[in-house]
């Protein structure tokens, strides 16, 4: 980096930060998650306003290649945060159901955004056909994890027993999601051997049987308090995480799948400085700094100036097969698992979520060349509209007075 980058480099990152800190606070305010006021931020930064102008001014094409590197690292680091929380424990017993209405409310909105894919392919041509079928399928059927989870907790439904349903839903949904997902870079990555693509299966095996009880006796011999104890874990973790993307992106997958596998490979018990010291910090680093990076460098991809009515007409069908697919499926479901029309309806409204886990997976689709930068920004759309469109039906499927009224709320299973 030469001494004249950095002066500008450090510009862009404070409008980047207090951007994302303003934007996020002002979508708290209207009921939304902050995410969608800092994606929000970010589109604005981008091309679609001022014919980019603002965004040459503010970031100069020497100091993107640097912030694209904090993006990656951002992204790593939040895909680690959510392998983190996946906990197996949402699973006990409600296992069965959680893993049937995942599969319903993943099968039918994949299915649809497959045959959207064909249709879509003649106005959007790609070198990656099936890749690009798989793909936009998979991107129909994500859930956003951390988001719904915030959601929840905002409203006081996290402890219920929907909410707890939600959460083990969609957990299940995500590892199937990023599997898909895992199958398309594959397909797209042609520079690398197929057979390399195999090695996540020991891989996953050797984090899982040898790193994670390494790490549980690397946490167990230093308590919780310590100054030291905390730093030697973290740097630990650190490289544990950077190591683990690296070797994904050797294999031909994204490095996204390194981190995320790490991050279900750390202990969940008898590892207090992991949870009370590491943990709060790098979740600090990530949400202040890193992710509002990304959201910025995403944003950069993001054109909506030269929208025509065919776009919107192209907008509106992704919006459709989004919505519809997502709820009818998770709505199916868990009707046919025996919940009731109510608590059915407010899963399917919350499993419609994107968020944050959408854009990941859109940026991962343009960087493999599989989704072309117009249809990347009528994607970017449908995760805002989604992820906006929650608090706003869940107030009429699941009230507030009806929450304050049952703490726990029953599912309803009909006899």
């Amino acid at each position: 980096m030469r001494l004249d980058t950095v002066g500008p480099l450090v510009l862009g990152l404070a409008v980047i930060v207090v951007l994302a800190w303003l934007f996020g606070a002002l979508a708290r305010r209207l009921g939304q998650p902050a995410v969608i006021g800092e994606i929000l931020a970010g589109i604005l930064l981008g091309p679609s306003l001022f014919g980019g102008a603002l965004t040459r001014t503010l970031f100069p094409a020497d100091v993107r290649p640097w912030l694209a590197l904090l993006a990656n690292i951002g992204v790593a680091v939040f895909m680690f945060l959510v392998g983190m929380e996946f906990d197996r424990d949402l699973l006990r017993g409600q296992a069965r159901m959680a893993t049937g209405v995942s599969l319903s409310a993943i099968m039918l909105p994949f299915a649809l955004g497959a045959l959207l894919a064909l249709y879509l392919i003649g106005h959007h041509p790609t070198g990656h056909r099936l890749a690009f079928v798989l793909f936009i399928g998979t991107a129909m059927s994500v859930t956003a994890f951390p988001v719904l989870a915030r959601i929840l907790t905002d409203r006081g439904m996290i402890d219920t027993p929907i909410g707890g349903l939600a959460l083990a839903c969609a957990a299940v949904g995500d590892v199937l999601a990023w599997a898909l997902l895992a199958v398309v870079g594959a397909l797209a990555g042609a520079a690398t051997e197929p057979w390399q693509v195999l090695l996540i299966v020991p891989f996953t095996a050797v984090l899982l049987g040898v790193v994670r009880p390494l790490l549980a006796r690397l946490a167990a011999r230093y308590p919780a308090g310590g100054r030291l104890s905390g730093v030697g874990v973290l740097l630990a973790v650190s490289v544990g995480l950077l190591l683990c993307a690296q070797a994904t992106e050797r294999m031909g997958l994204h490095l996204i799948f390194g981190a995320f596998l790490f991050g279900v490979a750390m202990p969940r018990a008898g590892a207090p400085v992991i949870r009370d010291q590491v943990l709060p910090w790098i979740r600090r680093i990530c949400s202040v700094l890193l992710l509002p990076v990304f959201f910025m460098t995403a944003s950069l991809a993001v054109d909506l100036s030269t929208m025509d009515a065919v776009a919107f007409g192209e907008l509106a069908l992704i919006l459709l097969v989004a919505i519809a697919g997502k709820f009818l499926g998770a709505f199916v479901g868990s009707y046919f698992h025996g919940v009731r029309a109510r608590p059915s309806a407010v899963l399917a409204v919350l499993l419609n979520t994107r968020g944050l886990t959408e854009l990941v997976a859109l940026t991962v689709g343009l960087q493999l060349g599989v989704l072309p930068p117009d249809l990347f920004s009528l994607m970017v759309v449908m995760a805002l509209v989604t992820t906006a469109m929650t608090g706003v039906l869940l107030k009429f499927v699941h009230p507030e007075e009806r929450v304050r009224r049952d703490v726990r709320p029953a599912l309803g299973v009909r006899s």
